[in-house]
């Protein structure tokens, strides 16, 4: 950050006056003015290509997609506009790129938003090798393979990324097996690796890395394995540690004072890091959102709020100190965890313009804060819910004012269960099983949400479904690595999707459909006034982002379950996604990256299926 200010600093002294009057004299010698002047130009020009990608990332994505979430307040918006509502019926493929079969089994799920700067898209595979790909042709420049152990026995929801970062001449990779790597940008080459946790203790990684100020930050997976959450920072040049922020506070820190004092349940207290943090470079700050505590289902042991699970975090960028919190689940028995990442905007409410923070959770509300200091901006109210003593249920569990964007509660009882508490949110449970709303897979799972600054709707891609709970024995001090979850969980129907449209000036619903099966591969909204989303039959799909029509489609032919990236070449617009199927939302496989554009030619019955690795050679 001071780099960018310095740098900044001395583009404006060197800069030539632009109101047409010279500029004033810097009372040195000739010689020392034109060093200085050389000095000057050397520094403007070296450091523009630092501030380059760093300004692009703060403002709106007009050119390249530099990052998973578009830009750093994690928006998933385009400003631009060549594609829109009256034109995009005429969107077709550029062309369609095979990655050599990586992530094709049934294990893999493709999850992952491709980046692009200056002609090249970058794309990672839920096996976590990385490709480089020709905008122009769909060649691919180069790749790497990440050779992933076979034996990780440690994975929650399937060998998955969610992405990669970029910056400083690197592609940064955050690996399932708990490894961080830094590629060169022009080769794949390795420039440095660090072991940053073993799998074999619970740790592994689907969140895509964060590339800001010349670090790289990494939030870590586990909860269900018994660990005690964590966030870390490198250094970008060659990956040295700088901070460890602990989502599970110790003794004597913030929010230990939660967890039992008769036992070590802290220890393994969960509150995993699922996604990409959103930054705030004016405040300094990152903010991010936690999972649930451990075990999720067992509450008996761990008595207490349990901080700082199911809750957004505010911390130091640059330190990777505490600065606030904010809890959406008190003492969590659901699941309810927050896996979707946090979306900063700026908002009027009351006449005023707030810094807001935003997420949505599997609980089915959005949860508005002030960034500044963690508080609500329209409210967010303590209310009274069924108690089970011996779960050691919190009274309370905070309720966002505004709408619910997925059912909580239960109409009628499914066969073979009997309704209590009307299936509501946050119904408790024992040894018997309760059935409620909403589920543990959402409400909004991990897909990204997407924020339209221009109407400040905010586009939710969830899933309505109803959970049967129940709770079992887990009593003991687990073992790392191993299972750590207290239960076991049931879905008695099936799921179907809802994707939703929330103004969050007021945190209503401004427009809401049903799907007929789970979202499950989040969205990006357009200037074009137009929402692409992915679908788990194949689909990649354009909405009036006003009134939620589909407008658009095209077949991909394996279930697209990563949200795209939209950027600008050569005065050009274009839309890139990875079609690789899920195993979470039992999606068809595949290993394609596609393009589209207004130019393009190819329609959906012109793709090619899947081929396995030794059928498709690197190229």
């Amino acid at each position: 950050m001071a780099r960018a200010c310095c740098a900044m600093q001395i583009r404006a002294a060197c800069s030539p006056s632009t109101s047409g009057r010279s500029p004033p004299q810097i009372g040195v010698l000739p010689y020392y003015r034109l060093m200085f002047s050389r000095i000057c130009r050397w520094l403007a020009l070296s450091g523009s290509i630092v501030l380059g990608a760093a300004a692009q990332q703060t403002s709106l994505p007009a050119k390249d997609w530099l990052k998973v979430g578009g830009n750093f307040s994690n928006q998933n918006y385009s400003p631009l506009k060549q594609i829109d509502r009256e034109n995009v019926a005429g969107l077709k493929a550029v062309w369609q790129t095979h990655l050599d079969g990586s992530g094709l089994a049934s294990k893999y799920s493709g999850e992952a938003q491709p980046l692009f700067e200056d002609g090249v898209l970058y794309m990672i595979t839920g096996a976590d090798d990385v490709f480089a790909v020709d905008v122009k042709t769909g060649a691919i420049l180069w790749k790497h393979q990440a050779n992933l152990p076979p034996s990780i026995s440690t994975v929650c929801c399937a060998w998955a990324s969610r992405g990669l970062a970029l910056g400083g001449g690197k592609i940064y990779v955050a690996q399932l097996d708990g490894r961080i790597a830094a590629l060169d940008q022009k080769s794949g080459a390795v420039i440095w690796s660090v072991q940053a946790e073993r799998w074999q203790d619970g740790y592994t990684i689907t969140a895509a890395p964060l590339y800001y100020d010349g670090m790289v930050i990494v939030g870590f997976s586990g909860a269900e394995f018994a660990t005690r959450g964590r966030i870390k920072a490198w250094d970008a040049k060659d990956g040295h540690a700088l901070w460890t922020f602990y989502t599970i506070p110790g003794p004597n820190e913030i929010g230990h004072d939660t967890w039992p004092k008769d036992n070590d349940a802290w220890k393994y207290g969960g509150a995993s890091v699922w996604q990409t943090p959103a930054v705030d470079p004016e405040l300094g700050l990152l903010y991010f959102t936690t999972g649930n505590p451990g075990p999720a289902f067992n509450g008996k042991i761990r008595p207490g709020n349990n901080l700082f699970a199911s809750s957004m975090v505010a911390i130091e960028a640059r330190t990777g100190k505490y600065r606030w919190h904010f809890q959406q689940v008190h003492h969590d028995l659901w699941d309810y965890d927050a896996p979707n990442p946090v979306i900063l905007f700026d908002v009027k409410i009351g006449g005023t313009l707030r810094k807001a923070a935003a997420e949505a959770g599997k609980t089915g509300w959005v949860y508005i804060l002030d960034r500044t200091n963690g508080k609500p901006l329209l409210g967010i109210d303590e209310k009274p819910v069924a108690q089970e003593p011996r779960q050691f249920t919190s009274p309370t569990q905070p309720v966002p004012r505004g709408d619910a964007f997925v059912p909580q509660s239960i109409d009628i009882a499914p066969e073979g269960y009997a309704l209590v508490n009307q299936g509501r949110i946050f119904t408790p449970y024992w040894s018997d099983g309760v059935v409620a709303k909403t589920s543990s897979i959402g409400g909004a799972n991990w897909p990204p949400s997407s924020y339209d600054p221009d109407t400040n709707f905010y586009y939710v891609c969830a899933t309505d479904a109803m959970n049967a709970f129940h709770r079992g024995e887990n009593n003991q001090a687990p073992r790392p690595g191993e299972v750590y979850t207290g239960s076991t969980l049931g879905l008695p129907l099936p799921t179907t999707g809802i994707f939703a449209a929330l103004d969050m000036k007021t945190n209503r619903l401004v427009w809401q459909q049903r799907w007929k099966e789970a979202c499950y591969s989040g969205s990006v909204t357009t200037a074009g006034g137009l929402v692409f989303t992915g679908r788990s039959d194949g689909r990649l799909t354009a909405l009036d982002s006003s009134n939620g029509r589909r407008l658009w489609e095209f077949q991909t032919g394996a279930g697209v379950n990563a949200p795209p990236a939209v950027f600008e070449y050569e005065g050009d617009q274009y839309v890139a996604v990875y079609s690789g199927g899920s195993l979470y939302a039992s999606a068809p496989r595949g290993d394609s990256l596609f393009l589209f554009s207004l130019k393009g030619t190819l329609t959906g019955s012109e793709t090619t299926p899947a081929q396995s690795p030794e059928q498709s050679p690197l190229r």
